[in-house]
């Protein structure tokens, strides 16, 4: 049993190591310079007296002063990935809680169906909404974009809350019912509290995706620069001849530091969310 444990910390420590060594090689590129790098490319580690933010004052710096322009980027990523995350679970909250409370015909089988639109590749979409958004004046604006990423993301919230509801005993809804509360006032005093992890975990799912998205976000803002996603910013890095390695791994860090920020937040918050909902029970 002991050679058990401690293989087990074994096969922990290494899968740390694989999962953190990459961000933190990017982010060691990211603070060297040019030349160091290119002088020794192989190198692993570099005191923090060779450590320059050279490269991210370039990212940051807005394309009119000569920089990339990075910081009005993130700032569309934040306002798109907000609103999907907002609007998808107003959807999705009231919407999974009909599939799994509500009696209709067809009510064991319709939260499969919301799956279906997973079976087709985002390639094969992209050019009926192309087209779609052109005729309604909403492509080459974040609105637009918002409304795909909506589109995409409501169905597996759906699903994925819906198999928490039904984790909920109804007689905590039956005992609210005989309180006087309403239905909208069961799902936000009663259902919302015991459902928060889930909640707390769907945001985190629908932020990520809609920050990270890239193949919508090309067919719909590339005209505009101003209007750009920051995954978009950072293709543009990775394809020009003319900028460094080092300011693309500066501008990789922008795009992934965000993200590792709000998963551990979001972790804590599950936490208390979780708490929180035993208690209540």
């Amino acid at each position: 049993m002991r050679l058990f444990g401690i293989l087990r910390w074994v096969v922990i420590a290494g899968l740390v190591v694989v999962t953190m060594f990459p961000f933190c090689y990017m982010l060691l590129l990211s603070v060297r310079p040019i030349e160091e790098v290119l002088a020794n490319p192989g190198r692993l580690w570099a005191g923090p007296s060779e450590w320059t933010i050279e490269t991210y004052r370039e990212v940051l710096t807005p394309t009119a002063a000569g920089g990339q322009g990075f910081l009005r980027l993130l700032a569309n990523s934040a306002m798109v990935s907000a609103a999907a995350t907002v609007l998808t679970l107003l959807v999705s909250i009231p919407g999974s809680y009909a599939v799994s409370r509500l009696r209709f015909t067809g009510r064991r089988q319709v939260h499969f169906l919301f799956l279906a639109v997973y079976l087709f590749p985002s390639i094969l979409l992209a050019i009926p909404l192309f087209v779609l958004f052109t005729r309604l004046g909403l492509r080459g604006s974040l609105a637009g974009l918002t409304i795909v990423y909506i589109a995409q993301t409501v169905p597996v919230s759906i699903y994925m809350l819906r198999n928490y509801l039904s984790t909920i005993p109804e007689s905590l809804e039956e005992a609210a019912a005989v309180d006087g509360y309403t239905r909208l006032q069961t799902i936000r005093k009663v259902v919302l509290p015991l459902a928060a992890p889930a909640v707390m975990a769907n945001a985190l799912y629908v932020f990520m995706i809609a920050w990270n998205e890239f193949l919508f976000a090309l067919l719909f803002l590339v005209e505009d620069r101003a209007d750009w996603t920051v995954s978009l910013g950072l293709a543009q890095l990775s394809g020009g001849i003319e900028v460094s390695k080092t300011v693309l791994m500066a501008g990789s860090v922008v795009l992934t530091l965000p993200i590792v920020i709000i998963f551990f937040a979001a972790e804590r918050l599950l936490t208390e969310g979780l708490t929180a909902g035993a208690d209540k029970g």
